[in-house]
């Protein structure tokens, strides 16, 4: 059967059938389908690791906030010297402010106190943040009773001195649940002898685990009451926590409130107390795309010789066709097709592969850490200890669609170049 009957069977255009019989065909010479497979395979692996680093970054930038807000808070109102006086009067201004407003947005609020202290049990010692909260106001504005690992958040009852630990501050101490620790605060009080520090027996009631170690390693919540006693705070809290109905408002909620409030206070969002931690991640997801797009071009452009290759093996093709009346145009056009369906199989397998594993990678990685005896994430180095993934399907279609172009980009040389062969020049030693 001609090539022409083929053709008007297929009903397909001249070059794309040209193009797709090009690239089925067995060849003579090994060594172009060699290259060509291994740029297609140059290609799925760099698009797989693409979508599944950036899934990976996703998924890291999407944990560090949910574990960060799930301790501290979308806004909070502090006043000078770190301390807030008649905070009720602040709350009830928060709830009348908000009530005005046709959308109200801050869904709760939560008085605290924040201070330095020293943890001691035996001969462990171990310094960390001392929160002192009203447990059924902080379940509101925060998630640690979610995290409990035993006891809860309202085991704390004023007066009766207990803490909450968290587990790897727990673990370094040492101490466990019904136990007590010795909590001094950094303040002095003055004696005879001199200056020694304020010191309070705390039984432990409870333990949290967030699954970020600053927090768990670092952070003890005792109720506010006891914490004003120790801290010789009286009435005065700290500050006053919000929590918002979408965090990400909680610039412009600052704004408005630093407007609306009357009084001197200072109004932080989390986005300025924690940038650090998210501009970090953001910045870390385009270094890495653009490395990986690298290792993606350098498979992509692997096409080149393996078309040049091709030119050169199909010359006197090249020649015949022109002979009877194929354009440069319909020639430059074959090789394209050829350079890209390598490009789209490449771009496809690889996309397939990437997505599998960003689906599954909190299931992959474990069995891997099994099998091998090691550890990716060691929590006492890392925020997080678990690699994380959230596929981003705009992430996903965004990779394709670059993977696609740097392999259709590869194609236009040499492509070029076969459009411009001689007929006469070709066939001469024919």
């Amino acid at each position: 059967m001609s090539l022409l009957s083929q053709l008007s069977i297929a009903k397909l255009p001249f070059e794309l059938f040209v193009g797709l019989r090009y690239t089925r065909a067995k060849r003579k010479n090994h060594f172009i389908s060699f290259i060509s497979l291994t740029s297609m395979v140059g290609i799925a692996l760099g698009v797989a690791a693409l979508i599944v680093v950036l899934s990976v970054m996703n998924g890291f930038q999407t944990e560090l906030r949910t574990r960060i807000l799930g301790v501290a808070s979308h806004l909070e109102i502090t006043g000078a010297n770190n301390q807030l006086d008649h905070w009720q009067n602040l709350a009830g201004q928060v709830v009348l402010y908000n009530k005005k407003q046709a959308q109200p947005e801050i869904m709760a609020s939560a008085p605290y106190i924040m201070a330095q202290g020293m943890l001691s049990y035996g001969q462990a010692v171990q310094g960390a943040l001392v929160r002192g909260i009203l447990p059924e106001e902080e379940d509101k504005v925060a998630d640690i009773g979610k995290h409990m690992k035993v006891g809860s958040l309202a085991d704390l009852h004023p007066g009766e001195f207990g803490v909450v630990l968290g587990t790897d501050l727990a673990m370094a101490l040492g101490v466990s649940v019904g136990e007590k620790v010795v909590l001094m605060a950094p303040q002095g009080q003055f004696t005879p002898t001199g200056v020694v520090p304020r010191i309070k027996q705390f039984k432990v009631v409870g333990l949290f685990q967030i699954g970020m170690y600053e927090y768990d390693a670092g952070l003890a919540l005792i109720h506010m009451d006891d914490a004003a006693k120790l801290y010789r705070m009286g009435d005065n809290v700290s500050g006053l926590r919000l929590k918002l109905d979408d965090l990400f408002d909680a610039p412009e909620m600052a704004a408005k409130l630093g407007q609306n409030l009357q009084g001197n206070y200072f109004i932080t969002d989390w986005t300025q107390q924690h940038a650090n931690f998210f501009k970090a991640v953001q910045m870390e997801k385009r270094v890495m795309f653009i490395i990986l797009t690298l290792i993606v071009a350098v498979a992509a452009f692997n096409i080149v010789s393996t078309l040049v290759m091709a030119v050169t093996d199909k010359r006197a093709d090249i020649a015949i066709m022109r002979t009877f009346g194929a354009s440069p145009r319909s020639i430059m056009s074959i090789f394209i097709v050829q350079g890209a369906l390598i490009g789209i199989i490449g771009t496809l397998v690889g996309a397939v592969i990437g997505v599998l594993i960003a689906l599954n990678i909190e299931t992959i990685v474990p069995f891997i850490e099994h099998l091998f005896h090691v550890q990716f994430l060691s929590k006492d180095v890392y925020a997080i200890s678990d690699l994380p993934s959230k596929l981003e399907w705009a992430d996903v279609i965004t990779i394709v669609i670059m993977s696609f172009i740097l392999s259709l980009i590869a194609t236009l040389y040499p492509s070029y170049k076969a459009s411009q062969i001689n007929p006469a020049e070709a066939l001469r030693y024919e």
